[in-house]
């Protein structure tokens, strides 16, 4: 490769260095607009807060749905670092499934007003329904982590992408209820929620005979299982 070449290619390099540093600013910008003046985004106070005039912001976004999607990524980043290593956590069982479902829920607490703004962005069909787009994330992660467990505990494995789906919709449905209504804490909403999917895991295995101590992970190989009525379900690791 020539010289030339090789400087051409270090500025150009530079120069997307600079645009993508520059976007994250600008992104970051655009959040604390969000926190501080609710979901609407006027775009001259994203560049307000950024330092800069409207045709420098738009130099790097070409309208205010791009700038939107660069917040729909942000937002899933942010949700999607918190909420996965809760999910594929080996800490005690209940405490996993409380612990996912409160990540989830400090969240879309913390940033309100960005997870309104992608809600009604993918509502209004403008752009990537980032909302959705985390739901089917988590949701493929979920059937993962249910279909091990499953096949731990020697049962079919079939059920795990609908049970991944339901529990990823309760948790999305009762998120939403929550942020407009507000009629109970944080902590509370959380444990309503984590007891209801506890009651729905626990209760579909001891109808097959196995029950889960709460205070123990989930088996991470197949457990010995016992034929025991449902009414008398001995506790199984996990």
């Amino acid at each position: 490769m020539s010289p030339t070449v090789k400087a051409r290619d270090a500025r150009r390099d530079r120069w997307s260095d600079h645009r993508a540093r520059r976007r994250r600013e600008f992104v970051d910008a655009a959040l604390r607009v969000l926190e501080a003046q609710g979901p609407d985004l006027p775009m001259d106070a994203v560049a307000a807060e950024a330092g800069v005039t409207k045709p420098v912001l738009y130099r790097y976004f070409q309208d205010k749905s791009a700038l939107v999607d660069a917040l729909g990524e942000r937002g899933s980043e942010i949700l999607l670092d918190r909420l996965l290593p809760a999910i594929q956590a080996g800490c005690p069982a209940l405490s996993r499934v409380r612990d996912a479902v409160g990540a989830y829920f400090a969240v879309i607490d913390e940033h309100p007003n960005l997870y309104w703004l992608l809600a009604r962005e993918g509502k209004a069909g403008s752009g990537p329904d980032s909302i959705q787009q985390n739901k089917e994330h988590i949701a493929t992660a979920l059937t993962s982590v249910l279909g091990d467990y499953l096949r731990a505990y020697g049962l079919d494995s079939g059920g795990a992408e609908p049970w991944a789906y339901g529990m990823t919709g309760l948790v999305q449905s009762t998120g939403e209820w929550w942020l407009q209504r507000r009629s109970m804490s944080r902590a509370t909403v959380v444990d309503y929620v984590t007891q209801i999917i506890w009651a729905a895991i626990t209760g579909t295995l001891r109808e097959v005979g196995i029950a889960v101590n709460p205070d123990e992970p989930f088996p991470e190989t197949r457990p010995p299982l016992h034929a025991v009525a449902p009414t008398d379900a001995r506790l199984a690791p996990g």
